[in-house]
């Protein structure tokens, strides 16, 4: 695939179209739910280990998901095909764990701590998700493909590239996911702390 690229590579040039503009979007954030039973951490997080969300072939405490869909318009100019706009809608869905019933106020104060820890950490995933959206529409808003008059040799190119910034993506993700959840990490701490309090 890179090597695709890069031979594709020489055959394009970027203009600024007037009919869009880079950074003319925002992703729409949700937060979903999933109830969980518990009257201390060690409960709680019992119950996580029973109604947690399957995630990347396993259990997650909580996951990101995204939906993604583009608007965009494949212009002729001549024997070229411009991209003349390229508008993302992204929808991500931050899924977390939620206490069904009432906590102590020993157990609720902990509690607090660990979910705004763990959103903390999804959040760092949204926002990977947005660099993504961006980079997509940096790379194609404005993208010409010469002697491509109806326009397919682009949508390969594109094609091309958007595999390659999706998997630099998933990378991402997983060192993330390693470095927080490994022993010492962000998320494994937030853990030890909820199961070894009230």
């Amino acid at each position: 695939m890179i090597s695709s690229w890069l031979l594709a590579a020489s055959a394009l040039t970027f203009i600024t179209p007037s009919t869009a503009s880079a950074a003319d979007w925002q992703a729409v954030e949700q937060i979903k739910t999933y109830a969980i039973k518990g009257k201390t951490g060690a409960e709680l997080y019992a119950a996580i280990g029973e109604r947690a969300p399957s995630a990347g072939g396993g259990l997650a405490i909580a996951h990101t998901s995204f939906r993604l869909t583009w608007t965009r318009t494949y212009t002729p100019d001549g024997s070229a095909c411009v991209i003349t706009v390229a508008r993302p809608k992204v929808i991500i869905t931050y899924t977390l764990p939620k206490p069904a019933s009432r906590l102590s106020p020993e157990v609720a104060q902990s509690w607090a701590r660990f979910i705004e820890g763990v959103e903390t950490h999804e959040r760092v995933h949204g926002d990977f998700i947005k660099t993504l959206v961006q980079q997509i529409q940096d790379f194609s808003l404005g993208l010409r493909q010469e002697n491509d008059p109806g326009c397919q040799r682009i949508r390969q190119v594109l094609t091309t590239r958007l595999g390659e910034l999706s998997r630099a993506e998933r990378a991402k993700n997983v060192e993330f996911d390693k470095v927080e959840l490994n022993p010492g990490g962000k998320v494994h701490q937030l853990i030890l702390a909820l199961v070894n309090g009230p």
